[in-house]
């Protein structure tokens, strides 16, 4: 992702702009993530991308099944015994 500072982006607004047609910028003020500009049809697939999500007591048999067999790995041993 694209990076700048919100002072740049001020002073190049149509050159950052041009630049989140084709990726996300994320805007910095004093060095912290602050905002990020995208173009209409990334949002646009960001927000039916999360619309689509399903709650996990509607999830198919299989699926469930799946999860419950499913192991943690072992670099993550210290997580999983925080689950159990």
């Amino acid at each position: 992702m694209a990076q700048t500072t919100a002072v740049e982006f001020q002073r190049s607004f149509g050159k950052f702009q041009h630049q989140a047609q084709r990726e996300p910028v994320e805007i910095t003020r004093h060095g912290r993530r602050e905002l990020v500009l995208m173009s209409a049809d990334h949002y646009d697939w960001l927000v039916a991308a999360a619309q689509r999500t399903h709650r996990t007591a509607d999830a198919a048999s299989v699926v469930v099944d799946a999860v419950r067999r499913a192991e943690m790995d072992p670099q993550h041993a210290k997580v999983d015994s925080l689950l159990k």
